[in-house]
């Protein structure tokens, strides 16, 4: 008996080995990096594992978050047990339609159209409103603004004030404790913690679970003004872009804050608009005032891809990359939209006729990647493209008083956020029903 429990023991341990082998050829097989891909074809032949495997990309670095949660117990360290949510916040609904693939330069057949979507004013900022961010389950989003406030709101509850209930009070919180106007926000993917970067030099941590806080729970103090935040897909680091032209990565429960090991020369003004992580975690991008993006491997912090003038001589004013992390959808201020394969760097397509010169606004996805979303300064208009054909579909009056400053969509379903200047105003769209 003891010999047939060895034998099934052996035949376990090299199940899970061929398992390992195949995850780890997968992952870096799409890794998009021409080493890493020479790196699988070896591990495959060492191994004898094939090459073209058919396991997801993205599954062994899920797997090593939700292990790293779990070894942590799926908390921060210091932060009390009661911030963590059901198993249920934080989970990504899957997307309503499969990853698009971009690769095709010459795209045939007629464009998607985008139903036609309507807005109404949530709230208001005593200032500019400068930012907002969902949730990565959609059910909330916030906003931050030139008054060194915060404002939280609620998805469901926006939407039953939309449908006629009085009763519906949205705006669930708001946080004061920054000392300059906010640049951006983020939400912890597991837990109820809300996190704002600001001119003040400083990131903070707020939980939105306690009705009655207003102050942040946990501060990180930065050397410069912290432009932008993006939280690890496993909720342990946190990447911040600020007035340095090198991003700076802190560890969420130590406090500490690495650099980059190697980087390039930055031109006259690196100071970083934006920073955003991939869907797992295995890359980060960086878009600059110099008027690069810059690819970070997201394990080493190595800088891996360097694309100087991507928006000509303009600064890059938002980054973000498709879900499947092959691609990167870049927005500067020569008024042009910009898909760049990452393994290449090679541009695929272009997004035209949509002014922005003088704001830091963003390009966005919508929830199914079909879409491309982004302000026309001159004509105050919401524009929209079809994201394979790059022809634009849409435009409508953004409804503000003057033009938004930010854009930004829901994760999971069809509406989104923009945000104003001269009138200070919050919009929510929905397709019109």
């Amino acid at each position: 008996m003891e010999n047939s429990g060895s034998l099934e023991q052996a035949l376990q341990e090299g199940n899970i080995l061929r398992q390992l082998n195949a995850l780890i050829v997968a992952h870096l097989r799409h890794h998009n990096l021409s080493q890493a891909c020479l790196v699988a074809s070896d591990v495959a032949s060492a191994t004898m594992t094939p090459l073209n495997v058919e396991v997801s990309p993205t599954r062994l670095l899920e797997l090593v978050a939700k292990g790293l949660a779990a070894e942590n117990n799926g908390s921060l360290r210091g932060v009390s047990s009661s911030v963590l949510l059901p198993t249920s916040y934080g989970s990504v609904t899957n997307p309503r339609t499969a990853s698009i693939d971009f690769s095709a330069t010459h795209v045939k057949g007629s464009s998607k159209t985008l139903p036609k979507h309507e807005s109404k004013q949530l709230s208001e900022h005593k200032s500019v409103v400068r930012c907002a961010r969902f949730s990565s389950d959609g059910m909330f989003f916030a906003t931050g603004g030139a008054d060194t406030s915060i404002k939280l709101f609620e998805v469901p509850k926006v939407k039953q004030m939309l449908s006629g209930d009085t009763q519906a009070r949205p705006l669930i919180r708001s946080f004061y404790d920054h000392a300059e106007p906010i640049n951006d926000l983020d939400f912890h993917p597991r837990s109820t913690i809300l996190v704002s970067s600001a001119k003040d030099n400083c990131i903070k941590f707020f939980d939105f679970s306690k009705t009655t806080a207003k102050r942040a729970f946990k501060v990180f103090q930065d050397t410069h003004n912290v432009r932008s935040v993006s939280f690890h897909p496993s909720g342990e680091f946190l990447l911040a872009g600020t007035d340095h032209a090198v991003p700076h990565l802190y560890d969420v429960n130590t406090y500490q804050c690495f650099l980059p090991s190697t980087f390039p020369d930055s031109g006259v003004n690196g100071a970083i608009n934006q920073v955003r992580y991939s869907s797992t975690g295995s890359v980060y991008v960086t878009a600059s005032k110099d008027g690069s993006i810059r690819l970070f491997d997201g394990v080493s912090a190595k800088c891996v891809r360097s694309i100087s003038s991507a928006h000509g001589k303009s600064e890059v004013t938002s980054a973000v990359f498709t879900r499947d992390q092959r691609f990167v959808l870049s927005s500067g201020k020569d008024s042009t939209v910009k898909l760049r394969e990452i393994a290449s760097g090679r541009m695929v397509k272009e997004y035209l006729g949509a002014k922005r010169l003088k704001l830091r606004s963003q390009a966005i996805f919508n929830d199914t990647e079909e879409f491309v979303i982004s302000i026309d300064e001159g004509n105050n208009e919401v524009v929209t493209w079809d994201a394979r054909t790059a022809e634009k579909v849409a435009k409508w009056p953004s409804n503000h008083n003057g033009v938004p400053r930010w854009i930004e969509h829901s994760p999971v379903e069809s509406v989104f956020v923009t945000c104003g200047t001269t009138d200070r105003s919050v919009r929510f769209w929905k397709e019109s029903v």
